[in-house]
C-alpha cells in the first residue's frame, strides 16, 4: 500500500543494481514493467525478489492494448494475475490507448477515437481485465498527437470510461501539459474536470519541444518548470498522491534523478503547508 507523499522512480536497467545499494535514496517505490519480469528465472528472479522486499513495487503494463480490436488476451491478463499474487503486488496500471492488430504488435501506443461506441467497447474489455485480476485496472491518460473521428472531448471520453467501469486513473501530469499543447487547450480546465476519487497515482515526466506548437512525449529529459507548476496545481486541487518519475533514456546519474525526486517533495511540502496557512 502506498502513501500519498510517496515518490517512486520507474526502474531501468542503467541504475537497477545500483539502487539496491543506496540507503535513503528518497526512493519510496518503484514501477516495473511486468512483461519484462513475468518469465524471468535465475538471478533476475531473485534481484526481483531482492526488490520486492526492499520497495514496493507497482506493475506498469505495455501490451494489454484496451483499445485494441484484437481480443484481450485472457491468458496473459491471468500471467499478470499470478504475478501480482506472487510477489503480494497490489497495483497494475496499463496506458488508455492500443498498441495491436491483426498484424501483431505495433510498437507504439495508439490513440483510441474518442467516441461513444469506443467508449462500450473499451469499457467492456476493461471489466472483462478486472474481472480477472479481481482488483480495479488503472488506466493512464495517453499522450497523442492526432484524434480520428473524434465526437467528443479527451476528458469527457476518460470520464465517460471511468464512470462506466469504475477503474482507477494513473494520472499523467506530463502527458495532460504536452497534449494541451498540441490540442490547444487549457490544462488546468482539464484537470478540474478529472474525478478526485479514482485518482490512484501520478506520473511525472519529460518531454522534447518540437516547435511552438508540437512537443513529444519521450521521458528523455527533464521535467520543465511549466509540468512542475502543473504537478503543484494538481495537487491543490485534487490533493496529494503516490508521484513517480520516468525516464526512459538519456538516463543521468542517480543523483539527478533524486534532485527530481526531491522537487516532487518541495512541491508536496509546499502544497501541505499552504493548506494550513
Amino acid at each position: 500500500m502506498l502513501n500519498k507523499t510517496d515518490k517512486g522512480l520507474g526502474l531501468r536497467p542503467e541504475f537497477i543494481h545500483a539502487l539496491l545499494e543506496i540507503q535513503n535514496s528518497g526512493v519510496d517505490f518503484v514501477e516495473i514493467a511486468p512483461e519484462n519480469w513475468i518469465k524471468v528465472g535465475g538471478k533476475r528472479q531473485m534481484l526481483l525478489q531482492q526488490y520486492t522486499e526492499v520497495f514496493p513495487v507497482v506493475l506498469h503494463g505495455l501490451c494489454l492494448s484496451i483499445g485494441g480490436p484484437m481480443p484481450i488476451d485472457i491468458s496473459f491478463v491471468q500471467e499478470i494475475k499470478q504475478f501480482m499474487d506472487r510477489y503480494h503486488i497490489d497495483v497494475y496500471s496499463e496506458h488508455l490507448s492500443y498498441c495491436n492488430d491483426a498484424q501483431g504488435y505495433l510498437y507504439d501506443l495508439l490513440p483510441i477515437p474518442f467516441t461513444k461506441e469506443a467508449v462500450d467497447y473499451v469499457s467492456q474489455r476493461i471489466k472483462q481485465v478486472q474481472d480477472i485480476l479481481e482488483r480495479p485496472l488503472i488506466l493512464e491518460n495517453a499522450s497523442y498527437y492526432a484524434a480520428p473521428e473524434q465526437q467528443m472531448s479527451e476528458i469527457e471520453f476518460i470520464n465517460a470510461i471511468v464512470t462506466e467501469t469504475k477503474c482507477q486513473i494513473l494520472l499523467d501530469v506530463n502527458n495532460v501539459y504536452v497534449n494541451s499543447i498540441n490540442h490547444n487547450y487549457d490544462a488546468k480546465h482539464f484537470l478540474d474536470q478529472l474525478p478526485s476519487s479514482h485518482i490512484h497515482y501520478i506520473h511525472i515526466a519529460g518531454h522534447k519541444r518540437q516547435s511552438h506548437d508540437l512537443i513529444i512525449d519521450t521521458h528523455g529529459d527533464k521535467v520543465i518548470d511549466d509540468v512542475w507548476q502543473l504537478l503543484q496545481y494538481t495537487y491543490q486541487r485534487h490533493g496529494l498522491f503516490p508521484t513517480l518519475l520516468e525516464r526512459d533514456f538519456n538516463i543521468p546519474p542517480l543523483t539527478a534523478l533524486f534532485d527530481e525526486l526531491q522537487e516532487i517533495s518541495r512541491i508536496q511540502q509546499t502544497v501541505k503547508i499552504s493548506e494550513y496557512a
